[in-house]
């Protein structure tokens, strides 16, 4: 296996091809990340650009997994959060190319995006995965906490609803405080 290599990233036209690339593979195999199938490559490009425009002003930092020069996973952090939330982040948009999954590359990312957040002085992050082929297993197993789950909460990418599950874990200090570290 090759090292994988982990840093926030920033928009250019290889970067956003990348991406767009990503997601639209992500939502071709069912992946719920907000988008349907088929994906065309312009709403692709739009969101990837106006996400990385967000990261540019300290409203999120997309973290991207890079095996030499070709990007394998990303996984956003947001931090735009009301005034009376600026201790929490939400993780949002994880993806791993197909040809790349089951290598460990998720749960790098997602210690990264909590080491990430720890430098924003967050101490608590919330997710949402998707009741059908979401990634529950691993969010469990990284320490979230499921809170619920919210039936016909979305579409699935191919059609028909699929619920999705709530999650939080507390990091940092307020981990410590709260005997959850």
């Amino acid at each position: 296996m090759s090292v994988i290599e982990i840093m926030p990233l920033r928009a250019s036209p290889a970067v956003v091809d990348m991406l767009c690339e990503m997601l639209i593979e992500a939502v071709a195999a069912g992946g719920s990340v907000s988008f349907m199938h088929p994906l065309a490559t312009e709403p692709a490009r739009t969101f990837w650009s106006e996400s990385l425009a967000a990261a540019a002003q300290g409203k999120r930092v997309v973290l991207g997994a890079w095996e030499g020069e070709t990007l394998i996973g990303s996984v956003t952090l947001l931090l735009d959060c009301p005034p009376n939330q600026p201790h929490r982040a939400d993780i949002a948009k994880l993806m791993i190319r197909l040809s790349h999954r089951g290598r460990g590359i998720a749960r790098a990312l997602m210690i990264a995006a909590e080491t990430e957040a720890l430098t924003h002085r967050r101490t608590l992050l919330v997710l949402d995965t998707a009741v059908d082929g979401g990634a529950s297993a691993l969010y469990e197993s990284l320490g979230f906490h499921l809170t619920g789950v919210i039936p016909d909460y979305a579409l699935k990418p191919h059609g028909g609803l699929t619920g999705t599950k709530i999650y939080w874990k507390r990091i940092g200090d307020n981990a410590r405080i709260a005997g959850n570290a």
